[in-house]
């Protein structure tokens, strides 16, 4: 299976989750890495859209597709989720659900719903589990933000 990230050019090559883990995210508190990717470049795209202020786009962005083992992928219904998953800033709740779902390294891929487009789906990437070596990042291309995107 492939999924997209958009990131900035000079952490395109980097599949440590090292981001996340010095930021947090959505579905992981402070402290632990996972990778986030999205099913299609277009929600890779609305998805640091959302998660990104327009002052602080970088010039130099890529699109980058991941190649990931679509055997080993945890699928969480919406009925499972915390019941705030979609507040905004991201709960603490949700944080602790994906932080249980990546530690210790069970699961290798998590499949969560968008909360942009909930009917798609964004995959949690979990770079400490044994088989993390498997994910192949096969295609980096420059991206050029469109800032129309955000413009009101």
């Amino acid at each position: 299976m492939i999924v997209y990230r958009l990131a900035r050019t000079k952490f395109a090559n980097d599949l440590s989750g090292e981001g996340s883990r010095l930021h947090g995210g959505r579905w992981n508190p402070v402290g632990v890495p996972c990778m986030y990717t999205s099913v299609s470049r277009a929600l890779a795209v609305l998805e640091y859209t959302v998660n990104t202020n327009i002052d602080d786009i970088p010039r130099s962005l890529s699109m980058v597709a991941v190649e990931i083992p679509d055997d080993d992928i945890q699928i969480i219904p919406v009925g499972m989720l915390p019941g705030n998953w979609m507040a905004a800033p991201a709960p603490d709740e949700t944080k602790n659900f994906g932080a249980d779902l990546l530690r210790p390294p069970v699961h290798l891929v998590i499949q969560m719903p968008s909360v942009v487009i909930p009917d798609e789906f964004n995959y949690i990437l979990n770079p400490l589990h044994p088989r993390a070596r498997e994910f192949n990042i096969i295609e980096i291309k420059d991206f050029v933000y469109d800032i129309r995107i955000m413009s009101t």
